[in-house]
């Protein structure tokens, strides 16, 4: 004998008016897809983080910048490179010692060492001797490519900044006091960059003006690259104190990465718009009079 459903005031049975299984498990996937769908990714809040904590330490690095030129006539601490930073007694003369390699950072071993951070650079005591400062946590490079220890080192500074005898580019503004900053304006022009951990080795980013003034972008090329680990960027301190991110737009300045193997440096880069950005914040060209 069949039973008869109760009704509803709709004249809806139990049966027709109740959710199935089906129907909650549906329901609880689509609830569940939406939140994946809203939430970041461990990837990307990592990323995040490590950008945050990296432009922090930019900012304590230029203010160190700003205060040693106040404590010295507006005389902007040097910025040596080559054979002269592996060189004890040129500490004074230069705001790091020490050449990167995938060798151990011989001859002083600079890669891990963070003496040449603490001791004998003359930013150190501005930045209460914290090694830290100077490396961006998402870099991950060893001192043997592959192996060793961290190195201790992912900044370098404009190399149009700072005591030293020439430009890289001859007739170009070499700034030596901070009261130089005219052209490109405080606010213009960067101190300290990230760079890749593929081509570091001093701790100046050489930036070939060639084709900046006057413009000529077929002549254009990358000597140093800058990094781009902050979602296919790199940050930037600037003279007037503020950090900034910049992301890069043209492939060729972010070549592919190999561990433990150097990026060639010096490299023709026509027409890149990534160049013509960095040129801009880096000098300008000395003009009679001035």
């Amino acid at each position: 004998m069949r039973v008869a459903e109760p009704y509803g005031l709709n004249g809806q049975s139990q049966r027709e008016r109740a959710f199935t299984f089906t129907d909650l498990i549906t329901v609880l996937a689509v609830v569940i897809l939406l939140n994946m769908l809203q939430l970041p990714s461990a990837a990307t809040i990592r990323g995040k983080g490590q950008s945050a904590s990296c432009l922090n330490n930019h900012r304590q690095l230029v203010r160190a910048w700003q205060l040693y030129a106040d404590a010295n006539g507006e005389r902007l601490v040097g910025n040596l490179d080559g054979g002269d930073v592996s060189v004890l007694a040129n500490s004074n003369r230069t705001w790091v010692l020490g050449w990167f390699d995938f060798n151990g950072g011989s001859p002083l071993g600079a890669n891990t060492n963070t003496v040449y951070l603490t001791t004998y650079s003359p930013l150190a005591a501005y930045l209460r001797r914290d090694a830290s400062v100077f490396k961006c946590p998402a870099d991950t490079s060893l001192s043997r490519g592959r192996t060793g220890a961290p190195r201790v080192r992912s900044v370098s500074m404009n190399g149009y900044v700072g005591e030293r005898a020439l430009p890289y580019t001859s007739g170009y503004r070499q700034f030596k006091k901070i009261s130089e900053f005219v052209n490109p304006s405080p606010s213009h022009a960067f101190v300290f960059i990230d760079e890749r951990e593929d081509g570091i080795n001093d701790g100046v980013l050489q930036i070939d003006m060639g084709g900046f003034d006057p413009l000529q972008p077929s002549r254009y090329t990358i000597v140093d690259y800058p990094a781009d680990w902050h979602n296919r960027g790199a940050n930037l301190s600037f003279a007037d104190g503020h950090t900034e991110t910049w992301r890069w737009r043209d492939g060729r300045t972010m070549p592919a990465h190999k561990f433990g193997q150097l990026l060639p440096l010096a490299v023709a880069s026509p027409n890149n718009a990534d160049v013509t950005r960095i040129q801009a914040a880096a000098s300008r060209k000395v003009t009679p009079g001035n």
